[in-house]
């Protein structure tokens, strides 16, 4: 199929949602040399999260001897991490910062940052993937060898019941392992139930939650804690995970900064019940499709919230950052 010379896109230059806009850009073309290049246009969806850095899109020309046209695929998002530790030169790759997002018609991926998107899932479904999904798959087996995902018997906490949380929960119920999330809506913890959560914890009526899941868990803990919430959860996490689990520092929704009154040093926290606390950015490459395996053999269905339409990409940013969702909110790309 012809190309278009130009292509809409949305922009934002970190000042605000009412000052986002679309606009009209010329097409990006491959450059030359080694590095195949494909372009691939967003055919249906893309996630929103990480100033729109993720996608899922057909290619609709490639020069790469790897992908042919009418690939589905999903992007990577930091592009030129593809195994191991992310490293510092890595974050220079990343989609939506520094480099541009993926909110446009189409858009020229290295075939490196590329993989094959599950056949079983819908375009919608599949867009949550590649940052909620790898999120969620690094915080369970991270800390594991590459291509021994574990999981079973061991005891997931999650807090919240966003993309990644949501994610989070439908893996590790897949893996064998017990799950406890946390949630201020009954609604949503009964959302939570319904795709198999074992516990379920409400922190608005219960605000002392750590005890509550110390409780469920016979006074044993968490193996495993997705910390989301940081500053006014990451003391809780440390009271209510087990002795040499792992917390995963993910999002700070809370805030940055420790309350006045509490100002105990992290590594007294640590110590307290031998835990590793761990940053995650996403994950490589060889992750994601360490994931996507599991995914097509556990039929896993992402849980989607709400779909856009392109035009409304504004709206859709203000409903997600509203935080009223259940899994992930989607754009479909025309």
């Amino acid at each position: 199929m012809p190309l278009p010379d130009t292509i809409k896109k949305w922009v934002i230059s970190q000042d605000g949602l009412d000052n986002m806009k679309q606009t009209t850009v010329p097409l990006e073309v491959p450059w030359p040399g080694e590095g195949y290049i494909t372009i691939t246009r967003h055919l249906e969806v893309q996630h929103l999260l990480l100033c729109l850095a993720q996608t899922s899109v057909t290619i609709v020309a490639s020069n790469s001897s790897s992908w042919r046209v009418g690939d589905r695929v999903l992007s990577i998002f930091n592009q030129t991490h593809l195994t191991g530790q992310v490293k510092a030169y890595h974050m220079g790759s990343g989609l939506g910062l520094p480099l541009p997002g993926c909110l446009m018609q189409y858009k020229v991926f290295p075939e490196t940052g590329i993989v094959k998107a599950p056949q079983y899932l819908t375009d919608e479904e599949a867009s949550t993937l590649p940052i909620a999904g790898v999120t969620a798959w690094m915080a369970i087996n991270g800390m594991r060898r590459l291509g021994h995902p574990g999981g079973k018997g061991e005891t997931v906490l999650i807090q919240g019941t966003g993309g990644v949380s949501i994610n989070g929960l439908q893996i590790a119920k897949a893996s064998g392992a017990e799950v406890i999330i946390t949630s201020s809506s009954d609604a949503k913890l009964e959302q939570s139930r319904k795709l198999g959560v074992d516990k379920a914890i409400n922190y608005l009526t219960n605000p002392d939650w750590e005890e509550e899941a110390l409780k469920l868990t016979n006074d044993q803990g968490a193996d495993i804690i997705f910390e989301n919430g940081g500053a006014q959860t990451l003391r809780k996490s440390f009271e209510s995970v087990a002795f040499g689990g792992l917390i995963n520092c993910i999002g700070y929704l809370s805030g940055k900064q420790d309350a006045p009154d509490d100002r105990i040093n992290t590594t007294v926290l640590a110590l307290k019940r031998n835990v590793t606390l761990k940053g995650l950015l996403n994950g490589p490459r060889e992750r994601f499709e360490e994931m996507m395996k599991f995914y097509e053999e556990k039929e896993i269905k992402p849980v989607v919230d709400m779909v856009f339409s392109f035009g409304d990409s504004k709206e859709a940013l203000k409903y997600l950052f509203a935080g009223g969702h259940f899994g992930k909110v989607v754009i479909k790309v025309d």
